[in-house]
């Protein structure tokens, strides 16, 4: 297979989506079906009120999934799960506030999450550079 039939393989490239996307099902699906802990989870970060956060954040994380897996308006999708990434980074791992050693392993995992943030913004220009050109 060439270098550009490969990287063209729908198959491929709707697997990598659903990579990216795999935390945000699984946090969507674990909160829905657990919803007494997802009201603990905005508790414990402080937003409220609670149980609409939580509502929120499970139809954002399930819904942005869907938009990114099944191409229906892809890019809207992305930068949605793009910017909810970026400010749960900031509430949940503000590493310069913690001592060693959870303020190690929170920078790791901010900036892992700045990766995600990312690869959605990748996501989001290609589907529009595609929708231009295509």
């Amino acid at each position: 297979m060439t270098t550009a039939r490969w990287q063209s393989a729908p198959v491929l490239r709707w697997i990598a989506l659903l990579l990216l996307c795999a935390a945000y099902l699984q946090g969507g699906f674990n909160k829905a079906t657990d919803f007494a802990s997802a009201i603990a989870e905005m508790n414990h970060f402080g937003l409220s009120p609670a149980a609409p956060m939580a509502v929120a954040v499970i139809v954002l994380e399930l819904g942005a999934a869907a938009l990114i897996l099944t191409g229906f308006y892809r890019w809207v999708g992305a930068l949605a799960l793009a910017g909810f990434t970026l400010l749960a980074t900031f509430v949940a791992l503000r590493f310069w506030e913690m001592p060693q050693p959870e303020r190690f392993m929170a920078a790791n995992a901010f900036f892992e999450h700045l990766g995600l943030v990312g690869g959605f913004l990748l996501v989001a220009w290609h589907d529009l550079k595609d929708r231009t050109h295509g």
